[in-house]
């Protein structure tokens, strides 16, 4: 199967959080995973970001005691009732993707949709929103072993089967398990910068940023020993080096392989193609130093290898569509808030 690599457009800015509350749902049942991940992010104290972080509470779908994934059990801060004040509420998983949705669950989540709450979705969570009707014609992803199902289930969806997650501003949703800690530091990064995003990712030990576009999985995750040891180097000068441009023929002599070959074994090692990995890293440099300094989009342009201010103003309208202005202004914002 193979997956092409797209990164979403960023309609963040549309949709501002209307409360520091992130809810997380829970149900007997519950993918354990899927529901770590958003504790772990949102439900941890961390005074280090100041006392407007992100509070955090869980709302029980079920009566009685809930029972997990490896026969925990779980004790919980209330019902439905919580999500009257949720500003993002994560639902991580579902008990299964033929399991049906409680009524109620689904009328809570539209009300509070409808009160401007963000709804998020974890891997097979995605069912669950799509039972609301809220994903009417929205672009939405899921689990690559769920997208057929999703399809034939809810044809009026737009799927997205390859990428790790997306973004539609008020609803957000993500590919497997491990893809809901990308969505989830994405939102960070959306609400108050790359700098808090960083640091939570720093306390977690992963990527700070991995664009919703990047591939659910490639061929080769983990390259052979020694392609390995003769591919990293490239990456690492290539990102410590963005302004130069990079031909294939320069990348692969580096490498010390044919283009054919290092062309190959590019795209398995990444899940896309030189240039592709090169608009991604330059467009992350741009973003990083847009929210971190005043620098003119002149400078930014030179400095990360798009050349003309006019080239990287038409890249950054084409892949996150918004302007460099209009992006430092909202982070700015998201900083000083």
């Amino acid at each position: 199967m193979t997956f092409i690599v797209r990164i979403m457009p960023n309609t963040a800015t549309l949709f501002p959080s209307p409360s520091p509350l992130v809810v997380a749902l829970a149900y007997d049942g519950l993918c354990l995973f899927e529901f770590g991940v958003a504790a772990e992010v949102f439900g941890l104290p961390r005074p280090e970001m100041g006392p407007d972080w992100y509070r955090f509470a869980i709302a029980s779908v079920d009566p009685g005691p809930l029972r997990t994934t490896g026969g925990m059990t779980l004790q919980v801060d209330g019902g439905l009732e919580l999500l009257e004040g949720a500003g993002t509420i994560i639902v991580p998983g579902w008990r299964s993707a033929d399991a049906p949705v409680p009524r109620p669950l689904i009328e809570a989540l539209v009300r509070a949709h409808g009160r401007g709450a963000r709804l998020l979705s974890i891997c097979s969570g995605v069912f669950v929103l799509a039972t609301t009707g809220l994903l009417h014609g929205r672009r939405v992803t899921t689990h690559w072993r769920y997208t057929e199902k999703l399809a034939a289930r809810h044809p009026e969806l737009t799927i997205e089967p390859g990428v790790l997650y997306v973004d539609e501003g008020q609803i957000l949703t993500s590919a497997g398990s491990a893809a809901g800690i990308d969505l989830c530091l994405h939102l960070i990064r959306r609400d108050r910068g790359s700098a808090a995003a960083n640091s939570v990712a720093r306390r977690l030990v992963v990527p700070a940023h991995r664009d919703g576009g990047q591939a659910q999985f490639i061929e080769a995750s983990v390259p052979e020993p020694h392609e390995g040891a003769r591919l990293s180097p490239v990456f690492d000068w290539m990102r410590d080096n963005l302004a130069l441009p990079h031909r294939v023929a320069d990348l692969a002599r580096r490498a010390g392989m044919s283009e054919r070959t290092f062309l190959r074994r590019f795209e398995a090692a990444s899940g896309t193609t030189p240039a592709r990995w090169l608009l991604a890293e330059r467009l992350r440099r741009v973003r990083d130093r847009l929210e971190a300094g005043d620098e003119s989009v002149e400078t930014l342009a030179e400095a990360c290898g798009f050349g003309t201010a006019t080239n990287l103003r038409g890249h950054f309208r084409r892949e996150l569509g918004t302007t460099p202005t209009a992006y430092r202004a909202r982070f700015s914002r998201a900083r000083s808030a």
